[in-house]
């Protein structure tokens, strides 16, 4: 540390600097310290606990050696995080936290919001070449990368000997199967790379070099330790237990087996090597899951309890309090963060996605200071557009000039993707429907980002729907999107709770459509719709019957959607606005005269795991015209008049609203985004029912439900009952 350094600080940390140089100055006698710590996923959090007895005991670190999660939590303290703030960081940790890739909805795109609101499931397919391609991981490391950066003290490409304590981390070369330690580069990008547990998160490419957990080759990394000088080694093992046979019963079972093998085998090789002066501490985590990064706090006292057990070896280690003080005053120094601001953002060349495009959805621009913060957004958004396999960022000086060199890695299993859906509802007394949907996306199809999408279903509701979405410019504001769909549902009319005829109801529209989007609020379209609809008696009586033939339809549509809300299926904060005008003119085509409107308002608000959900939804006409038949509000069911059957309410006059209540019972997970359990209280009105006899006036309802948001789409199990006596159960996985 240069002099200069010292002049700008106070003489207190001066002295104490001096001090921790002296500390660990190679005159000194007392022996190399290192400590090496093994990876074990959430079990790792144990490290924590080993590291405060240490402290306690005033025995220096000199170097440290990490895998897996032993290289997050010895990366920190490495790079100076205090024990203090790593307990404070595991309390706030989560597997959400770690793993949830999207960026938050309210900044993803309008598109992609959109997406969320129907019943696809979130795994995609590759087709590339005629071929289907799966994706390398269940996530692509993006978010873990961005809670590294927070984590770490030393920002930035360094020498990992120029930390507080030198460092090194283990990862696996996944082409040549042999382990890599890292000794320099971004920290943060080093601990990422020892953590990637093959099929759970993506791989790590650095230097051309497609990188695993660490665990795989050197879990406990001892050898390390020793060519960094090590004269002792204070290795903790974490353990990994294998699964007994009844757990070995799906590929993922077996394949985790297979990779717990393979880390004990090479644990074993680490042990032996270990010397008579050296401290071995196995905390005792017994069933404590190595997934459960909800819980870490619970692995801290466990490392605590086993490193007391050695205190007497570690306790010969211990130096007096002034010179430990000093040394740890050393290693605890925070390096600064490098906000100057950057000459350029380059992007490293990419097959199709339009690097201008990118520089756009980016809030890091060229000659402002750099903000951490806002970078990690930035990465967490490209990531959310959906092009990248992986997102990431470096630093270069380029001839004087600072650039931001963003690695953005296109999808090997792009740029076509495929994905399913399934919808499934039932009343529990005989009523139930399923729908099975499909959706193919073709991306980047020139310049400007434009798709082509195609969605089919078939079952209650049977559709084939067609998009082509071209943006106008790179920045995205204006788009045309030219749409048509043919489509067959059924129609059910209901008298109070008695279901009294079935209409068979089919559509063919297409449509034009000229976009404004509202940045990522939401967006307006305004277009012309022309097509035919016909409706059929299924089942009923012929009174009920409508007319004969095709109805020609056209008209003048407008559409607004802002929508805000923190999640589609379980929101916990935000707000939802959307509204659609169809104008139908027989000037243009259509057989009758009217104009039809519906609006639709979400507000939510939470306070720990309580949430509060207010909802209302109103349409009806606008001017004289009249709502054809074919054109009525079909409302009823779950959270819409709860107590109703699906659809049983059908009229030309809609006004709706509903306060939810839910509480969060279990907290996201890797596979599932929590479990909730709820309550409704509703009321609306259904003005000029189509059916004589139908419920009118001001209708009451409630209900009480748990939901479950996997995987598949939401899972709803409800009772409701409205205030006239109607009631019914429901289940449904998708939206209601």
């Amino acid at each position: 540390m240069s002099m200069f350094m010292c002049r700008v600080r106070a003489a207190g940390a001066c002295i104490a600097l001096l001090l921790g140089l002296l500390a660990v100055a190679p005159a000194d006698a007392r022996p190399r310290v290192c400590l090496v710590l093994s990876g074990g996923g959430a079990r790792g959090a144990a490290h924590v606990g080993v590291l405060k007895v240490l402290e306690e005991l005033r025995v220096p670190i000199d170097c440290i050696a990490g895998t897996s999660m032993g290289a997050l939590v010895g990366g920190a303290y490495a790079s100076g995080m205090s024990i203090a703030d790593m307990e404070q960081l595991l309390r706030g940790m989560s597997t959400k936290l770690l793993f949830h890739e999207k960026p938050p909805r309210q900044q993803q795109t309008i598109r992609r919001k959109i997406d969320d609101r129907s019943i696809l499931f979130g795994f995609e397919l590759g087709l590339k070449d005629g071929e289907l391609k799966l994706q390398k991981g269940l996530v692509s490391g993006v978010q873990l990368e961005t809670v590294l950066r927070k984590l770490v003290h030393a920002p930035g490409e360094r020498n990992f000997d120029d930390l507080p304590i030198p460092y090194r981390a283990v990862a696996t070369d996944l082409v040549t199967g042999t382990p890599v330690v890292f000794d320099h580069g971004s920290l943060a990008n080093a601990m990422r790379a020892s953590m990637s547990v093959p099929g759970a998160i993506a791989p790590a490419e650095i230097d051309g070099r497609v990188l695993v957990d660490g665990g795989l080759t050197d879990n406990l990394p001892v050898d390390v330790a020793r060519a960094m000088g090590a004269d002792i080694v204070i290795a903790v093992n974490l353990g990994t237990p294998l699964m007994k046979r009844d757990e070995l019963q799906s590929i993922v079972g077996v394949t985790g087996q297979m990779i717990n093998i393979l880390t004990e085998q090479n644990v074993r090789k680490s042990l032996a090597s270990l010397k008579p002066g050296d401290i071995l501490i196995e905390p005792a985590l017994g069933n404590f899951s190595a997934a459960d990064f909800d819980d870490l706090p619970k692995a801290v006292p466990i490392g605590e309890a086993a490193a007391r057990q050695v205190e007497t070896k570690l306790e010969a280690l211990s130096l007096p309090p002034e010179q430990y003080a000093a040394l740890r005053a050393h290693q605890s120094l925070e390096l600064p963060p490098d906000e100057r601001p950057i000459d350029e953002i380059r992007f490293e060349p990419m097959a199709r996605v339009n690097p201008e495009v990118l520089r756009h959805e980016m809030q890091t621009k060229v000659g402002e200071p750099v903000r951490q913060d806002v970078l990690d957004r930035d990465m967490l958004r490209l990531q959310g557009t959906g092009d990248f396999e992986h997102v990431n960022y470096h630093f270069l000086d380029d001839a004087g000039r600072r650039v931001l060199d963003i690695d953005a890695v296109e999808k090997s299993w792009g740029p076509d993707y495929l994905r399913f859906g399934l919808g499934l509802g039932t009343d529990l007394q005989g009523d139930a429907f399923f729908n099975l949907a499909a959706s193919y996306k073709k991306t980047w199809l020139n310049s400007l980002g434009a798709e082509w999408r195609t969605d089919a279903q078939m079952g209650r509701t049977s559709r084939l729907a067609t998009e082509f979405y071209q943006p106008l410019s790179v920045d995205g504001t204006w788009f045309v999107a030219p749409n048509a769909k043919i489509e067959r549902r059924a129609f059910d009319l209901y008298q109070g709770s008695q279901r009294v005829a079935r209409y068979d109801l089919r559509t063919l529209q297409g449509e034009l459509d000229l976009g404004l989007n509202l940045q990522r609020y939401g967006a307006i379209r305004v277009g012309f719709l022309a097509g035919n609809v016909n409706a059929k008696l299924d089942t009923g009586p012929e009174a009920l019957a409508p007319p004969e033939g095709s109805t020609p339809q056209a008209g003048f549509v407008t559409r607004a959607l802002i929508d805000q809300l923190d999640s589609a299926n379980f929101p916990r904060s935000g707000y939802l606005a959307a509204a659609n005008v169809f104008a139908s003119r027989a000037a243009v085509g259509a057989q009758d005269d009217y104009t039809r409107w519906d609006a639709n308002l979400i507000g939510v608000y939470s306070i720990g795991r309580h949430t509060l959900q207010a909802g209302f939804r109103a349409g009806g006409t606008l001017g004289n015209g009249t709502l054809p038949t074919y054109d009525l509000f079909q409302w009823g069911g779950f959270l819409q008049q709860s107590g109703y059957p699906q659809g049983a309410l059908v009229g030309r006059q809609l006004t709706y609203g509903r306060l939810v209540y839910t509480y969060r019972l279990l907290n996201p997970q890797l596979l599932f985004d929590g479990l909730y359990a709820g309550a409704s209280l509703e009321a609306g009105r259904m003005e000029q029912p189509l059916v004589p006899g139908s419920p009118t006036g001001l209708l009451k309802s409630a209900s009480v439900f748990l939901g479950f948001d996997s995987l598949l789409g939401p899972l709803y199990f409800g009772y409701g009952r409205a205030a006239d006596g109607n009631r019914s159960a429901y289940l449904y996985l998708g939206r209601p």
